[in-house]
């Protein structure tokens, strides 16, 4: 059988995993949320 912990213990990412973690987190994409927020501020201004 697999022992979990043991591999758990000897896992490392890869690198390219590290990368595509990092462009994720450190983007500034317009999300859903973001696009509703701006909608409702030009309407209550106007």
């Amino acid at each position: 059988m697999i022992n979990f912990d043991e591999e758990i213990k000897n896992f490392k990412p890869s690198l390219e995993i590290s990368k595509v973690e990092d462009a994720i987190v450190h983007s500034d994409i317009t999300d859903v949320q973001d696009i509703m927020l701006e909608m409702l501020k030009k309407a209550s201004k106007e």
